[in-house]
């Protein structure tokens, strides 16, 4: 008897265990699940700017002297646990690629290989109106950089490069990109927006599904719907039908 009843008092024990572990790995699912989202949707502040940029980088605004071409692209990266958007630049003199992400305690994050200095930079901030003002620790001499992203409109966009001084506090202009989007159509025949069913930012490139013809913004949407275009249609229909509502009320 006494066997049998510490072998229940065990079981027991060992159940509530599994029990915990169980609720604790749920738990866990769905707290990375809502950060995932939040970083989602933070990031989609970007779709206006994601895709292929042709740009031309000037020391000076409205002189030629010093000045350069580069193309730049904003992509959406899906290839870790939370999304980011990636920034690639072909022929930039301060930018080589860059990541993107966002959190709720220090809102965005860039880790930024430069293309001058040959490092990685890093810097956070935040929209500041229609901008994203980005601001680096200062560096081994004191030196503090910034970056500031301005969409103007859905073909224009300027990405400032800033510094201070050693030990400085006022930040003084290093140069300044203006981006033109490189050639695509963004919009469909009698002005409907093309939108993409991963991000919900302006479809470029068609995919494909059964039969179904649905759109993405960019390269890593479109290894995301590849993944799973099941779900992300689903998903993606769920919205429009959320959104169709809302404007019926």
């Amino acid at each position: 008897m006494r066997v049998l009843n510490r072998f229940k008092k065990r079981y027991a024990a060992y159940s509530v265990l599994l029990l915990l572990a169980c609720f604790g790995v749920s738990f866990s699912e769905e707290v990375t699940k809502s950060n995932e989202q939040s970083s989602r949707e933070a990031l989609e502040r970007f779709n206006p700017i994601i895709g292929e940029w042709r740009g031309t980088g000037q020391v000076r605004r409205g002189s030629n002297r010093g000045a350069w071409r580069e193309s730049g692209e904003f992509v959406w990266d899906f290839s870790d646990d939370e999304p980011a958007i990636k920034y690639l630049v072909e022929g930039g003199k301060h930018v080589e690629a860059g990541l993107v992400t966002w959190n709720s305690q220090d809102h965005f994050h860039l880790a930024l290989k430069t293309g001058d200095e040959k490092e990685t930079r890093e810097y956070s901030g935040d929209w500041t109106k229609d901008k994203l003002v980005l601001v680096s620790k200062p560096d081994d001499n004191q030196v503090q950089y910034r970056m500031t992203i301005t969409p103007l409109n859905e073909k224009r966009t300027l990405v400032l490069h800033e510094k201070t001084s050693s030990g400085g506090e006022s930040f003084f202009r290093v140069a300044e990109v203006g981006y033109t989007r490189a050639g695509t159509r963004l919009a469909l025949p009698g002005g409907g927006r093309r939108e993409c069913v991963v991000t919900g930012g302006t479809g470029q490139t068609a995919v494909k599904f059964k039969g179904e013809t649905y759109y993405v913004c960019c390269s890593g949407c479109k290894q995301a719907f590849d993944d799973d275009p099941e779900g992300t249609i689903a998903e993606f229909k769920a919205k429009l039908k959320a959104r169709l509502e809302s404007i019926k009320k």
